[in-house]
């Protein structure tokens, strides 16, 4: 089945940076569009970022567009967000999805939740 392991979370500065990282089994990566979601607590999920199955089209919601930076690597079935200048209300646990076909508009498949990871940004 599908398994998604979110990486790299922690405690930050603000105007800091992390990379995180998921690694997906279970499916044959290379054919879904992948992407990164947030929530905040007592917030809402929040999809913040999209890639194409080829990684050659990304799109971002406005909160995190010009900050963050989604990538993939399909030989390794991972994908990865790259924050830089984070803000205290980026503070939310992390979680990527796989989508439901290899478009970087196609839904979130909401059934390939990983576990998360918590990223915090404090001083």
């Amino acid at each position: 089945q599908v398994q998604l392991v979110e990486s790299g979370g922690g405690l930050v500065q603000p105007g800091g940076s992390l990379r995180l990282s998921c690694a997906a089994s279970g499916f044959t990566f290379s054919d879904y569009g992948m992407s990164w979601l947030r929530q905040a607590a007592g917030k809402e999920r929040e999809v913040i970022a999209r890639v194409h199955s080829t990684g050659t089209i990304t799109n971002y919601s406005n909160s995190v567009k010009g900050r963050f930076t989604i990538s993939r690597d399909n030989a390794k079935s991972t994908v990865f967000l790259q924050m830089n200048s984070l803000k205290p209300e980026d503070t939310a646990v992390y979680y990527c999805a796989k989508l439901f076909d290899g478009t970087a508009d196609s839904p979130v498949d909401l059934a390939s939740w990983g576990q998360g990871t918590q990223v915090t940004v404090s001083s």
